[in-house]
């Protein structure tokens, strides 16, 4: 996520996604996951402002642990399923898919969305490949911000 500003695409198109939730009043979390593993830094609440720290920590350079933040999304997804089960989640999964993790579908996600930061010149497609096993959409980010 590193090459060509992908990192800081995703940054700002989470600004946008966290502004929309904002003005929908809807609940959003945040679940960042790099490294050796994921944790929640938002929510999940109605966002009322963004905070830089939330993901100024965020790196990025392969290894990504897609697993365990999927995993962290499901316990999420599946809490609030419990609390508030008329409630419509959806999962948005921000990732250039360079992960060997194969991760089952969160039950309790009614959508998923990846959206896929793959640039590179050999495409290895994993972003896509997910999104058809899970019955999910998966969309680049210019169609998001386009």
């Amino acid at each position: 996520m590193l090459a060509g500003q992908r990192l800081a695409l995703a940054k700002g198109l989470l600004i946008a996604l966290f502004d929309r939730a904002s003005a929908a009043r809807a609940e959003a979390a945040l679940i960042c996951f790099g490294g050796a593993g994921a944790d929640v830094r938002f929510g999940p609440a109605v966002p009322r402002w963004w905070n830089e720290r939330w993901f100024t920590p965020v790196g990025g350079g392969g290894g990504t642990p897609l697993a365990s933040g999927v995993g962290r999304a499901a316990q999420l997804l599946e809490r609030r399923a419990r609390v508030k089960p008329a409630q419509q989640r959806w999962l948005w999964i921000l990732t250039d898919g360079r992960t060997r993790d194969q991760p089952a579908r969160p039950l309790a996600a009614d959508e998923v969305v990846f959206v896929d930061f793959e640039r590179d010149s050999i495409r290895l497609g994993r972003c896509e490949a997910l999104a058809q096993a899970w019955g999910a959409r998966c969309v680049t980010p210019e169609e998001l911000i386009g």
